[in-house]
């Protein structure tokens, strides 16, 4: 979250200028700030059912004019933006800026912009929209529990240019927090983690991921040939609805800033065989009265960290239907890659669908440690303990998979039979390696195919309270199964070595931008 205001080069320009956090902007801030900054334009963005940002520009004519956008918003074709989801003949939309997300467009200069929110014609929020799902079910979480989700996205994505001198050269699978001379698209990275930063205010780090691909052999002609570097920018924790925000706006930044540079970056889930694939995990708390539930007064995982955890369990093998929507997401999917193939959790362990990550339960000002020379100590230090969810991919729609998370998490806390399917899918050790918990471990779905009708037999859990509508699960079933990888091990396994090689690449990179 955003500290107090101050004149830090990466505080964002609205709050210098209006001395405001972002949670406090007005109508009349935003005239200031036009005025101050001599803007001539606003830009109003918007999440569509393809999960990629969209944009609508407004020239600023007149005070009067912009004034009522600012209060009212315009209005879109909802057919086009939620095709298959809206009948064209009651189409029409009302979008409608949420004043907290407004930023400075760090690629177009004089432009005021915000994230939307779908409105129906009756100024209702629109049911069908991601944002809106997001939104309703956080609601149900806060009315139902007391708790908020606080959460935070992991951001992985390869960075595709030229083919890279050979001084210093990276080793494959060796990339880990890597530093130039090493990594050569460091300059890069530096970019796009101020943008990111200065937009969203909540960026924890950035850094370079395992991933390397010297010579990308692929019959895409955007990236045979190249090299590919792979980076990470993840998040601080917000409430759960700006987490989604935050991982559009980023993959939004990335992909321009790559483009400004002839570069290509892609957050497809796998590029090739024995390199990593790009997951897109997520960290979560339970939060109440501004404070971090998740541990008891000794440390330890709280009853409710253990809810959420059973929570997530019973929900897994159906979130991959929002989490992991492409044929390549389960060729990511395999076991000794640090990615998930069982239901289970684990401390720390990165083989595990759920990890607890260190979280600093139960030490404090480190530094001191290591620098005695130092005295005070930092007074009022909080816990960061969080859960994490490991098995989705760069593929995912980061609003429903995060509305599914909160539904996953109200199902735990209002269900006390979750301490028992948490303890049960406890493991310590690798899962894949532990042949007792093996038995009765259960797997994770091995194609979108498998992940439809998780969907469709599981249904309930999402429609109930009337969150998810039912127009949307039976859409993502659809889409899903339109993948018709049904059989996809099988074929592949029944061809030969080279033919199995040119089927999978044709697997990975069919859907470079699709999210």
């Amino acid at each position: 979250m955003q500290g107090n205001i101050g004149n830090f080069a990466l505080t964002n320009p609205i709050s210098l200028i209006t001395s405001k956090e972002t949670t406090d902007f007005t109508r009349e801030d935003f005239l200031k700030v036009i005025k101050e900054k001599n803007l001539d334009r606003i830009t109003f963005h918007f999440t569509a059912i393809d999960c990629k940002l969209k944009e609508l520009k407004i020239p600023i004519i007149s005070q009067m004019q912009i004034e009522q956008i600012l209060a009212e918003g315009e209005r879109c074709d909802g057919s086009s933006l939620f095709k298959g989801l809206v009948d064209t003949g009651t189409s029409d939309l009302y979008i409608v800026p949420d004043y907290k997300t407004a930023f400075l467009n760090p690629f177009e200069p004089g432009s005021l912009d915000f994230i939307c929110r779908f409105l129906m014609p009756d100024g209702s929020l629109a049911s069908f929209a991601p944002d809106n799902i997001l939104f309703n079910a956080h609601q149900l979480l806060k009315n139902n529990t007391g708790y908020e989700l606080h959460a935070l996205g992991e951001v992985e994505f390869f960075l595709i240019g030229p083919q890279q001198n050979k001084i210093y050269p990276t080793q494959k699978q060796r990339g880990y927090h890597s530093s130039s001379p090493f990594i050569k698209t460091g300059e890069l990275l530096n970019t796009m983690l101020r943008l990111v930063a200065q937009v969203t205010g909540n960026v924890k780090y950035a850094h370079f991921e395992v991933g390397y691909i010297e010579n990308i052999q692929s019959d895409s002609t955007e990236i045979n040939g190249k090299c590919a570097e792979q980076l990470e920018i993840e998040f601080l924790p917000t409430p759960v609805e700006s987490t989604a925000d935050n991982v559009v706006l980023a993959k939004w930044i990335i992909r321009n800033v790559a483009y400004q540079h002839g570069f290509v970056a892609t957050f497809a889930p796998k590029l090739a065989h024995g390199v990593a694939g790009n997951g897109m995990h997520f960290h979560m708390a339970l939060m109440k009265d501004g404070e971090n539930k998740m541990t008891d007064s000794e440390g330890n995982l709280s009853n409710e960290a253990k809810m959420l955890i059973g929570g997530l369990c019973m929900y897994a093998d159906s979130l991959t239907a929002f989490g992991n929507t492409v044929s390549a997401s389960y060729l990511r999917l395999v076991p000794n890659q640090e990615a998930p193939t069982n239901i289970c959790w684990s401390d720390m362990n990165r083989n595990a669908l759920i990890r607890v990550p260190l979280g600093w339960t139960k030490v404090r000002n480190l530094a001191m440690r290591i620098n005695p020379q130092q005295k005070d100590e930092l007074k009022d230090l909080k816990h960061r303990q969080t859960v994490e969810l490991r098995s989705p991919d760069g593929s995912a729609f980061a609003h429903l998979l995060d509305a599914g998370l909160v539904m996953a998490a109200e199902w735990g806390l209002t269900h006390p039979e979750s301490i028992e399917i948490s303890a049960k899918h406890y493991t310590k050790g690798n899962a894949p390696e532990e042949k007792e918990k093996l038995q009765y471990l259960q797997s994770l779905p091995a194609s979108c195919a498998e992940s439809s009708r998780l969907l469709l037999q599981q249904r309930d859990m999402y429609e109930r309270n009337n969150i998810f509508p039912s127009i949307m699960i039976t859409y993502f079933s659809q889409l899903l199964q339109s993948e018709n990888d049904g059989n996809l091990n099988k074929r592949l396994l029944d061809m030969t070595v080279e033919e199995r090689l040119s089927e999978s690449r044709r697997i990975m990179h069919k859907d470079l931008h699709r999210h």
